[in-house]
């Protein structure tokens, strides 16, 4: 009997000892941490969109201010097939304001052949255009609409002192996704591409700001909401980083033969020319400070009429060849000939029988050549 109580009793200890420890180690091994003196849990805070940057408040800005006067052009073109029955085919643009009073710029090729022309403003009003004037040789179209109430439109600015590497917005319909943004810089000027008329267009603005199917007549902007360009050509069928934009003041002369009445008649570059400068020049017995070399010359263009010589042989430049012995063309109208594109911004602002005056290195002598301007075919 008492050893049975004592049993019990030593049962009983053993347990009271164990929830003692259990307790303990619960209030140290959880509770404890969360009522710890001084401790204090951190307080719910909301969550808030990182401070935009300068650049893009920027950009926002220009988009904010441009959108509303980038408009979304549809062609349509008809077709007569096999049996003679017509056939609809629609192509998409875009376009941009240039005044209150529905005066639009864009691409040739975005309306060339179309039988109708339909521009839908951002705020998704329709209206029907007609052509106005058109440059084929530079791909642009003016046309108009017949707005009911006063639009917003684009401010024009210079594409002659851009610089590689300053940012450019550009807007318009890619794949008919309306009022798209991409951002980018000026890659190159004065290049050379072929656009979709099988037209060559030369002292082109290269961006790798995204450029796409669609996106064709929309307007290339600076920082501040000018339009430098209009974006005309991408190599091959999609965006590659290499899009392609048509100087705003190539389009100024159109707009300028209209205001005037005048039947727009742009002369063409006859001539195939390559800048060489510095250390190259020097190579080729050239004064360093270079200029454009000529490298071929249209037969029947202005240049042709005027006597310009072209290259007479052909050298290999590390990798590149390169025509040598023809005219070095150093100056045009007097002004120093410091980029690539100096020949063709020249061009831009004259029209057919305006005269140009080339100053150009022969045989080691300056001479002064004045070039009337006539329509010539493209140079290859």
């Amino acid at each position: 009997m008492i050893a049975r109580i004592f049993l019990l009793a030593f049962v009983f200890a053993c347990a009271l000892v164990w929830l003692t420890s259990y307790a303990k180690w619960s209030i140290r091994g959880v509770a404890a941490p969360l009522f710890r003196p001084g401790l204090q849990m951190p307080a719910q805070t909301s969550v808030h969109g990182a401070a935009l940057t300068s650049d893009e408040q920027n950009n926002i800005d220009v988009y904010r201010a441009a959108r509303g006067a980038t408009v979304y052009i549809t062609s349509t073109t008809v077709r007569r097939d096999f049996f003679y029955q017509p056939i609809a085919s629609q192509s998409l643009g875009s376009g941009f304001l240039i005044g209150d009073n529905g005066f639009i710029l864009t691409n040739y090729h975005v309306i060339s052949g179309s039988s109708r022309i339909q521009v839908t403003l951002s705020n998704q009003t329709q209206y029907y255009a007609r052509a106005i004037d058109t440059d084929r040789s530079d791909d642009l179209a003016l046309i108009k609409i017949e707005p009911k109430s006063r639009l917003s439109s684009l401010k024009l600015g210079d594409s002659d002192h851009l610089q590689v590497g300053q940012k450019v917005l550009a807007i318009g319909n890619p794949f008919g996704l309306e009022g798209t943004l991409t951002v980018g810089v000026v890659s190159s000027i004065g290049r050379v591409v072929d656009s979709e008329n099988d037209q060559r267009l030369q002292g082109m603005i290269q961006t790798d700001a995204a450029i796409n199917g669609g996106n064709s007549g929309g307007p290339l902007l600076d920082s501040s909401g000018s339009v430098i360009g209009i974006n005309t050509a991408i190599l091959g069928r999609a965006n590659i980083g290499i899009g392609f934009a048509l100087p705003i003041n190539r389009a100024k002369a159109l707009l300028t033969d209209y205001q005037a009445g005048r039947v727009t008649e742009r002369p063409r570059i006859g001539v195939t020319v390559e800048y060489v400068a510095g250390d190259l020049a020097e190579a080729l017995g050239l004064p360093r400070k270079g200029g454009l070399l000529v490298q071929g010359v249209v037969r029947g263009s202005s240049e042709y009429l005027a006597g310009v010589r072209g290259a007479r042989e052909v050298v290999d430049i590390g990798n590149v060849e390169l025509g040598v012995g023809g005219d070095l063309i150093v100056a045009i109208d007097g002004q120093p000939v410091e980029r690539e594109d100096s020949l063709v911004r020249a061009i831009a602002r004259k029209r057919v029988g305006d005269t140009i005056t080339l100053t150009i290195l022969r045989d080691r002598r300056s001479i002064d050549l004045p070039v009337k301007l006539v329509r010539a075919p493209d140079a290859s």
